[in-house]
């Protein structure tokens, strides 16, 4: 059986918010209001920049990810805005320019596309 009696746990409860606004009414009373304002600025901005941050990050991504496919391999890759990487299938270094992947080649190296010709003979 509960000896506390009815509602044990809710006056504990109700005790402490009644504590913490004599509290506060008290402090406010002795002039000492703007250590109450201060100390509420204070838990509002605990509370409100970690959501702030977590959606300037997500805007952030939304802008700089970049997911392409690898121009010698055709895998799909995905990378930041501006950074160097390879290609997880045929290790091609890469780079992200303009929300497209271009291959990393040393200065004066010329890329060709191969095309497969097939031969015919004539008959004479």
């Amino acid at each position: 059986m509960n000896q506390n009696g009815y509602g044990g746990t809710q006056l504990s409860g109700l005790r402490f918010w009644i504590v913490l606004l004599l509290i506060i009414w008290l402090l406010g009373s002795i002039g000492l209001g703007w250590l109450v304002k201060s100390f509420l600025i204070l838990i509002a901005i605990i509370l409100i920049a970690p959501v702030i941050g977590f959606l300037g990050f997500r805007w952030w991504l939304k802008r700089n990810l970049i997911v392409d496919r690898c121009p010698v391999c055709s895998t799909e890759v995905a990378g930041i805005n501006g950074a160097e990487l390879r290609c997880p299938n045929c290790a091609e270094p890469l780079k992200v320019e303009q929300g497209r992947l271009f291959r990393l080649t040393p200065p004066g190296t010329v890329d060709v596309d191969a095309i497969d010709v097939t031969v015919k003979q004539i008959e004479d």
